[in-house]
């Protein structure tokens, strides 16, 4: 398997659905065991989640939600199980959120991203994300030495000292942003020092436009983008194929309607929801707040797993409209009163001074009755008097968006 980090990466989707499922009751169990879990997920019998469709019917857990509640709760919102004491590293991201680090071998998932991306055992690795209090530096270093490869510790910033360790290291592979990537390559030009043993890249945390993927590229290092998050590690990576992500194996990805936890027609732009199956430190049906969409068939590298665009904006997309917010469950709400009809989107306008919002909604049987109807659970359910469109079914942009701001900027 010179190809792939394992097997696991290439049986087929339905061995591997199988095994998800098979393991994904007792995860449950387990994350049942914290209190927080317990109570969001009480009168469910872990038992009885074993298809895409039971896992659809659990509540999601919103990552937007979680700075509250670790507020409320320190130091986890009761959402693990064990005590500070039971995990390697501790650390907090902004809101703060709280985050621990199981024990046990690659606990970010991110070695096989790593080796996806040309990185090998024996390899030398400069590793720029930071080490400070979030997990990103050692979400990195921690994938990297399970790889075998040995890692710089060199966070962002001091580029003198870490030209000085490139050319006494000679590291073959970075790990950072692509932006500080740039400015290590720049500035090492500028001054005239060495930092041509990078040859390839895994890149994370900000945006890698083509541009700046072809500048790299000119410059000799093959990189590679990679999706995560502070709670999950690495959750989607690119491979040699260079068509979308794949997502990382012991997850369950969805892909959910923005506002709802219900499941997108294929292809559809939906918000990514991830359940992890690490019993140390479990997460069941986590609303990133992403969009994504999947991608149909198997990656050319071979790699057999569910494969994504990647990240295609926010789904928090709650806006304020005559100093009241709407937000995406809402329109989501008037769509489970008015189940015979298909999407819908609220658009919101500005006349003279005053916001205006439209709800378009699919419709097969169009009327001036149901238009009264949706206009008034539009006001019940908003608080807010708005216009309805009835338009023609599937005319609606497949793109995520439930609600749209075209207001001008003042």
């Amino acid at each position: 398997m010179t190809e792939y980090y394992d097997a696991l990466e290439v049986r087929k989707p339905a061995e591997r659905e199988a095994d998800l499922f098979l393991r994904l009751p007792n995860v449950l169990l387990k994350a049942m065991a914290a209190p927080a879990y317990a109570g969001h997920f009480r009168g469910i019998d872990p038992a009885s989640v074993t298809t895409r469709a039971a896992l659809a019917r659990l509540p999601l857990l919103r990552k937007s939600d979680l700075p509250a509640l670790h507020r409320a709760v320190l130091p986890f919102g009761g959402f693990v199980a064990g005590t500070p004491g039971s995990f390697g590293r501790l650390f907090t991201s902004p809101g703060p959120i709280f985050e621990p680090e199981p024990v046990h071998a690659d606990p970010w998932r991110g070695a096989r991203a790593l080796f996806a991306a040309g990185f090998r055992p024996g390899d030398v690795v400069l590793n720029t994300f930071s080490y400070h209090l979030t997990p990103g530096g050692f979400i990195f270093d921690t994938s990297a030495r399970a790889l075998g490869c040995a890692v710089i510790p060199a966070g962002p910033g001091n580029t003198e000292a870490q030209f000085e360790l490139i050319e006494a290291y000679r590291p073959v592979g970075y790990s950072g942003t692509p932006d500080f990537l740039k400015i290590l390559l720049d500035t090492a030009d500028s001054a005239g020092r060495d930092a041509s043993s990078i040859k390839r890249a895994l890149v994370s945390g900000a945006a890698f436009p083509k541009s700046l993927q072809d500048e790299i590229k000119s410059r000799g290092i093959d990189a590679y983008q990679a999706f995560g998050t502070a709670d999950l590690g690495l959750i989607a990576f690119e491979t040699s194929a260079r068509d979308g992500m794949v997502v990382n194996e012991d997850l369950i990805m969805e892909i959910v309607r923005p506002g709802t936890g219900d499941p997108v027609s294929g292809g559809d732009v939906g918000e990514i929801v991830v359940t992890s199956l690490d019993p140390a430190h479990p997460w069941i049906r986590l609303a990133l707040g992403d969009l994504t969409a999947a991608l149909p068939g198997t990656s050319p590298c071979g790699r057999s797993n569910m494969r994504i665009k990647g990240w295609m904006g926010r789904a928090d997309q709650t806006t304020k409209v005559k100093g009241m917010f709407v937000r995406p469950e809402q329109i989501a709400e008037i769509g489970k009163r008015h189940p015979e009809l298909g999407r819908l989107r609220l658009v919101v306008t500005r006349e003279g001074e005053t916001d205006v919002m439209t709800l378009k909604a699919e419709s097969g049987s169009p009327s001036e009755a149901l238009r009264g109807e949706l206009a008034a659970t539009l006001r019940t359910v908003t608080k807010l008097q708005g216009n309805v469109e009835l338009v023609a079914q599937e005319s609606l942009p497949k793109d995520g968006k439930v609600i749209t701001d075209e207001r001008k900027p003042a």
